[in-house]
């Protein structure tokens, strides 16, 4: 059997003036899984200069729970050093380059490695220590003994926000081993693609399969900050006359722990995008070695993918109108043109099945689809609006429902769809002021008018929990509500349903892992700019059993602007699509913003509807005022179990996989 040696890892200190060695990582022996590496060889920059005498190292993500250390490959061999904590290296020579033999094994062929180099001579008259860098490989079963690697400062940041919602570290990156976790892991490294080119080391103007636009420029900006400290020696002294290291460490410290390399600097700046934006830019200046940059200070260092093609029309009009599945592909409805699109989790467009329609899914009786869901056999489920019919397609993009989809149940303006913890479809009917019930072959359930449950007036956003519940809330009502339906359509909550909380125009609805909901306002809040609303159980006075705990003016802030869509990240975090604001925005399970003023936006984020999270932490959002584009924020938020059907069944809404 394999032997994991788990030994408590301190926070990662380094010996500025030689690097003598890493904090110990879990090592690993061979089992009959594992798979014989193939040799690697590359180069170490920085900036634009080599590295010589930095120790290399090759890492895997560990699946031993979130938090571990990564795992060291590298054994005992010709050219390699075994360092003070008893990790094995090797040593980049003339020009930074350095070569690792094949004797070394992997876990297995998923097994998610990268490398990590540490201290060498930049060219600035010594060893710096505070130089770290990562270059993410992907699989070891794909690994190539053909291609060159470029370990820089581009390769650090593409590689530190692709896997940002499984590092603590730069040698922390682990998940838990349930499949969706490895699943999740595997597509945060195979999306590192979509940034960087691993054998050049440079930025990318459009992804590999041409339909996404990566923030080239800045990623560029990214790298320069951290290019500032590499190309230095190192030093970390400050506040006066601050060094590059200093104010780079200050500015992208994690809470109360300042980084002390340039890796876990980047890791740490991915994690919290929205802090210390001025003082991080001033490190990049016109002479740095990656060009272009940003010409001033952004709002935000989200890092942002804009992907178009596969059908988008921008149409938006959905509460949480798109969904991930279990694989981490996302599924978009096109209101204005009767279709859905479907991308993979890198971007690609995957809904081409020949026999239907060109690039997107077609058909099956679409009519204006408004919102999907994604049940636990992977079948989506679509509520079309005009059609008063919902559309089931299965996990290929052919339609099961057939033309005109499955009608009856009291549907009449369906809006938004969720999966129940039975398999069950559930529609809020905007029009009809009602909700519908289908079982998992579409049969109805609900009776002909539907459930007439509480006072709902024109819902649109819906929900299921993990008790088998459902919540929609009043839209359009004088007095608005959260209402709750058990699985048989009878009312919950009493005596029309729960009120106060900030409600105000309320749109989307999600459940958290403890079961709270949570509610976007259109108007209210401070600003009067919309907000957030939070009910659940704590505090509540006999009898009630559920009750509203944020403040009767919602939860506001942090970019909050007219906001539609809401979703729940692995942490507990909430996100919000804000219409008007064009911008997200994320709190923490408490309530409290996290984003900034202006909230997370991109360039070509446009009237954001629907937003969803996926199992790499990947943020993706909708774009609507007929602007045909699908916006990723790359591991901006924690990872979470998908579709949420599954959450629903399993009891791990909210949670990591």
């Amino acid at each position: 059997m394999r032997k994991l040696l788990t030994i408590a890892v301190a926070p990662l200190v380094l010996l500025l003036s030689g690097c003598s060695g890493i904090p110990r990582i879990t090592s690993h022996e061979s089992v009959a899984n594992s798979v014989r590496g193939v040799p690697l060889q590359g180069i170490v920059h920085g900036g634009q200069q080599p590295i010589v005498g930095a120790h290399i190292y090759l890492l895997a993500a560990n699946t031993d729970g979130y938090g571990s250390s990564s795992q060291s490959l590298l054994t005992s061999g010709s050219g390699r050093t075994e360092d003070s904590s008893g990790n094995f290296y090797v040593t980049s020579g003339t020009g930074g380059a350095f070569n690792i033999s094949e004797e070394y094994t992997c876990p297995g062929s998923n097994t998610q490695v990268y490398l990590y180099s540490i201290g060498g001579n930049p060219g600035a008259g010594g060893t710096n220590g505070a130089a770290g860098l990562i270059a993410g490989l992907g699989s070891c079963g794909s690994l190539s003994s053909t291609e060159g690697i470029t370990i820089n400062e581009v390769s650090t940041v593409a590689t530190a926000y692709a896997i940002a919602g499984f590092a603590t570290d730069a040698t922390h990156v682990s998940s838990s081993g349930t499949s969706q976790a490895q699943l999740g892991i595997q597509n945060a490294f195979g999306a590192i693609a979509n940034l960087e080119s691993l054998s050049t080391g440079a930025t990318l103007s459009a992804t590999p399969a041409g339909n996404g636009a990566p923030p080239n420029q800045e990623i560029n900006t990214l790298a320069d900050m951290l290019a500032a400290c590499i190309n230095s020696s190192g030093a970390i002294t400050g506040p006066t006359n601050p060094t590059p290291c200093y104010t780079l460490f200050t500015n992208a410290a994690n809470g109360s722990t300042t980084p002390s390399e340039t890796a876990t600097a980047a890791i740490n700046i991915a994690h919290n995008p929205g802090l210390n934006i001025t003082n991080l830019y001033a490190l990049a200046t016109a002479s740095s070695p990656f060009q272009p940059t940003l010409s001033s200070p952004p709002n935000d260092f989200t890092v942002g993918i804009t992907f178009s093609g596969a059908g988008l029309d921008g149409s938006g009009f959905a509460p949480e109108g798109i969904a991930v599945d279990a694989s981490g592909n996302v599924w978009v409805p096109n209101f204005n043109s009767n279709t859905v699109s479907e991308f993979k989790y890198n971007g690609v467009v995957l809904s081409n099945p020949a026999s239907l329609c060109d690039n997107y899914f077609c058909g099956a009786g679409l009519d204006e689809p408004t919102s999907v869901a994604i049940d636990i056999y992977g079948n989506a489920w679509v509520a079309n609006f005009n059609g008063t019919s919902i559309t089931e397609f299965n996990a290929n993009g052919y339609g099961i429902s057939g033309p005109p989809g499955y009608e009856g149940s009291g549907l009449y303006q369906p809006y938004g769809v969720a999966v129940d913890n039975a398999s069950h479809t559930w529609v809020a009917n905007f029009g009809g002021n009602n909700l519908s019930e289908f079982t998992s072959s579409g049969s109805p359930l609900s009776g002909q008018n539907g459930y007439a449950v509480g006072s709902l007036v024109g819902p649109a956003g819906i929900a299921a929990d993990t008790a088998g519940d459902v919540w929609a809330v009043d839209y359009n009502a004088s007095n608005y509500l959260l209402v709750e339906s058990s699985p048989s359509g009878t009312q919950n909550s009493d005596p029309g349903g729960y009120s106060g909380g900030g409600l105000n125009a309320p749109y989307g609805v999600a459940i958290d892992g403890a079961g709270n909901v949570w509610v976007t306002n259109q108007v209210g809040g401070a600003a009067e700019q919309g907000s957030v609303s939070e009910f659940g159980p704590s505090g509540c006075t006999a009898p009630a059993t559920f009750c509203a705990e944020s403040p009767s003016t919602g939860f506001s802030g942090g970019g909050v602007d007219g906001p539609y869509g809401i979703a729940i990240d692995g942490l507990g975090n909430v996100w919000t699509a804000n219409r008007f604001g064009w911008s997200i925005s994320e709190f923490n399970s408490s309530g409290i913003a996290i984003t900034p003023e202006n909230g997370y936006y991109t360039a070509d984020l446009e009237s954001p509807y629907g937003i969803a999270i996926d199992p790499s932490g990947n943020v993706w959002v909708a774009n609507g005022n007929d602007s045909p584009l699908l916006t990723e924020f790359v591991g901006a938020a924690a990872p979470v179990v998908t579709p949420l059907a599954a959450g629903a069944e399993y009891q791990q809404l909210g949670t990591r996989p």
